[in-house]
């Protein structure tokens, strides 16, 4: 499986990478989750642009972007607009999105952006493109707040991401009992190469692959991440963009106690 390099920042190597998101509304409220992120135990920021007031302004948003690239330092900046569909707080048309994307590209202040698979094939083919081309890295993403779709159609959906020329893999799941948190995790391992008993040789992923269940029941996805290929876990700095979120300092403490015991093992061996 292929690392991706951001600013220094290697996903897909070692632990899982600590992203914080700013979920905010105003200017003011933006600049502050992103210092106190920038100040945090987390590797990376994510800025959920649908929280944003203006949110559909172009100009403002490419604006923002660029100072928030300034205001993070070395950390890398994923910038995700998230549709009413997947769970975001703002609804636009598939046009909006598409060409929102664009200018986000175009703007020079994301390292990284996230893609909703449900964009459809042609804008996602597209979008993946141009972001190559920009040098902007790519996460292309799938969330199901529903419930846990069957393991065959969990590693159909990641794998068909990087058809459409993802760099990483996303896809979040809600679990409805500690089972489909299991059918979660094993179809992350098999994806990422982690299962040696799965049938095939090495791993199946072409980058990295982010995965997370949602809620209570799935915080453990949260924090097993280097043990079943999740390359991304996603804490809170103050207020969470999604259900089941740790915070970033208790996320940074579960990763290295995991860690800790996995290199354990590696000397024994």
């Amino acid at each position: 499986m292929n690392t991706v390099r951001v600013r220094g920042v290697v996903i897909g190597d070692g632990m899982p990478k600590i992203c914080a998101p700013i979920v905010e509304k105003t200017k003011e409220k933006i600049w502050k989750a992103a210092d106190v992120i920038a100040r945090s135990a987390a590797d990376m920021a994510e800025w959920r642009i649908d929280w944003f007031e203006s949110c559909t302004d172009v100009r403002a948003v490419c604006d923002m972007l660029r100072n928030l690239r300034t205001g993070l330092g070395d950390k890398p900046l994923l910038a995700t607009f998230r549709t009413t569909e997947e769970g975001g707080e703002k609804a636009v048309s598939p046009r909006e999105y598409a060409e929102l994307c664009r200018e986000i590209i175009d703007s020079g202040g994301a390292d990284l952006i996230d893609i909703q698979l449900s964009a459809g094939e042609t804008v996602v083919r597209e979008l993946t493109s141009l972001a190559r081309t920009a040098g902007v890295k790519t996460v292309v993403s799938s969330h199901d707040f529903k419930g846990t779709p069957p393991e065959r159609e969990i590693l159909s959906r990641l794998s068909g991401m990087w058809e459409v020329g993802a760099d990483i893999a996303k896809m979040a799941v809600m679990p409805r009992d500690p089972g489909d948190v299991l059918t979660l995790l094993s179809a992350t391992a098999q994806l990422s190469g982690k299962m040696e008993d799965c049938g095939r040789e090495g791993s199946l992923a072409v980058g990295p692959v982010i995965t997370m269940a949602m809620g209570g029941i799935g915080a453990v996805s949260r924090l097993a991440g280097e043990v079943f290929g999740s390359a991304v876990t996603f804490g809170s700095a103050g207020a969470v963009s999604a259900p089941g979120q740790l915070e970033v300092g208790e996320l940074r403490v579960g990763l290295e106690m995991l860690h800790r015991g996995l290199e354990k093992d590696r000397c024994i061996e």
